[in-house]
């Protein structure tokens, strides 16, 4: 009796410990978003002394107001949507198409196929090559720079051959059998069968192309090109805030007040998209974590 009731005494101290750590945890993950939240919204004499913590202290939209009166960040947020929209179908089909017959045994190419794309993530022929030759097949200062060079993942594709290889080849033998083509197998039975996979890789392709910056800060050197994560990349380290929001309406006090929580602004609205549509799809980041990690 004693003995269990020490155990029960141990699994609850247990389970104190775990759920102060969950909290902890959860603190220090959300605190950065409600901090950066709170200085976006705060008013700007309490942002100029830096005395917030944590909640907001006093109300003000006048660093929104600067956000969206500035023509540029909507322009750059039209060319991530292009970015991210033709990217992303674009790595999807190729990503699928490849993974389709190195996902098949009796593929001849399929080892020597696999060993290439293993390679491919150890090496790479490095950010001087890579720009010589973006430059010399003539993507340089063009939206395809920025789509062409990542139009598919190597550890997707890995991911992608997994799933397709744990649906039965039975199926694709008894299609062959009466008459069906590798084309219309891939199409009617493989595609309809790789839902799940395929808004794997949608998800993990378009939160990439969102979040990338790199190619057009490369290959791109004319602003009008440049994605919503260049222009945050603008007001947060190049320090041009107020250069680039100068023609507000608001006096030179306020905007003098206002440009010093701007850039907590600009992070949230570039964020906003993603942060919004993430609760809804976070089941297919988990689901492509466990896909290809257990054989039946």
């Amino acid at each position: 009796m004693k003995k269990v009731k020490k155990q029960n005494t141990n699994d609850r101290v247990f389970m104190v410990c775990v759920y102060i750590f969950v909290i902890i945890c959860t603190f220090a993950a959300l605190y950065p978003m409600v901090y950066t939240v709170s200085m976006s919204i705060s008013g700007p004499e309490h942002v100029a002394v830096n005395d917030i913590f944590f909640l907001p202290k006093g109300f003000s939209t006048q660093a929104y107001k600067l956000v969206f009166e500035d023509k540029e960040i909507w322009g750059a947020y039209g060319n991530t949507l292009w970015y991210t929209v033709v990217g992303t179908i674009s790595s999807v089909i190729l990503t699928m198409i490849s993974a389709y017959p190195l996902s098949r045994r009796r593929f001849f190419l399929r080892k020597k196929l696999m060993l290439f794309v293993m390679f491919t993530l150890y090496f790479s022929g490095g950010m001087i090559p890579m720009f010589l030759l973006i430059n010399k097949i003539g993507l340089y200062n063009t939206r395809w720079a920025c789509i062409f060079p990542y139009l598919i993942s190597a550890w997707n594709l890995i991911v992608c051959k997994s799933f397709l290889e744990s649906i039965p080849e039975t199926l694709e033998e008894a299609a062959s059998i009466d008459g069906a083509s590798p084309y219309r197998v891939f199409a009617q039975i493989f595609i309809p069968l790789s839902k799940p996979i395929i808004a794997v890789m949608t998800l993990f392709y378009a939160v990439g192309q969102w979040n990338a910056y790199f190619a057009a800060m490369m290959y791109l050197p004319d602003a009008k090109l440049h994605p919503i994560q260049m222009y945050l990349r603008k007001i947060l380290i190049l320090s041009n805030t107020q250069s680039s929001m100068g023609g507000s309406s608001m006096g030179g006090f306020e905007r003098s007040l206002a440009t010093q929580q701007l850039k907590y602004a600009v992070i949230i609205v570039t964020i906003l998209p993603i942060l919004a549509v993430y609760p809804f799809v976070q089941k297919y980041f988990v689901k492509g974590v466990m896909i290809g990690s257990i054989k039946e």
